[in-house]
């Protein structure tokens, strides 16, 4: 139930216009921050929901595959310019956000995840990788604005903070591997 309070609270506090304006102002934090924020205040709340909803999540998660394709299929819309951009263009779309990552992304994640069996896992962190490293080389070789509400140098700033989190997403991957022998 702590967590459920603590999530609640994170949530109201993200979706404050000064925090989300001041989040959303620069590039890298909307992504990187406000974003992984917003998945997880959805991870908070998710025993709550599991425990609320257990029958749905039972029959229409049972394996974990589900829940990871919705995670994949919500994370990737997000990851695109256009859908930043929208964002703080559109209201709705904007709302969008504050719904779809933490109950589309962050629920169905925290509930997918020890369903998955280890390769499942790896397969997921591999894809989270790999979006990281081709979202961060389009940001840092196009030398057009991509995003109409940020400038180029906030762009490119984003592509080495994306390199740079797939760097660390890449050591944890090697961690895991050493660290179980039963990797696959």
């Amino acid at each position: 139930m702590k967590q459920l309070k603590y999530g609640i609270i994170l949530y109201i506090f993200l979706i404050l216009p000064p925090v989300a304006n001041l989040l959303e102002s620069i590039m890298i934090f909307h992504m990187h921050t406000q974003m992984p924020l917003l998945v997880f205040t959805g991870f908070l709340i998710a025993p709550f929901s599991q425990k609320k909803f257990a029958h749905f999540f039972d029959k229409w998660n049972q394996s974990g595959v589900p829940g990871i394709v919705l995670v994949i299929l919500i994370w990737s819309y997000w990851q695109l310019p256009r859908a930043m951009d929208d964002a703080l263009t559109y209201n709705v779309v904007e709302y969008f956000k504050f719904i779809s990552l933490p109950l589309l992304v962050g629920v169905p994640l925290r509930d997918s995840w020890k369903k998955l069996k280890s390769t499942g896992q790896y397969i997921f962190l591999i894809f989270i990788f790999a979006t990281l490293v081709i979202t961060g080389f389009i940001y840092i070789w196009i030398d057009q604005q991509i995003c109409n509400n940020y400038l180029i140098i906030e762009q490119q700033t984003l592509g080495w903070g994306s390199l740079a989190m797939a760097a660390c997403l890449l050591l944890y991957i090697g961690y895991r591997l050493f660290e179980n022998d039963e990797a696959f």
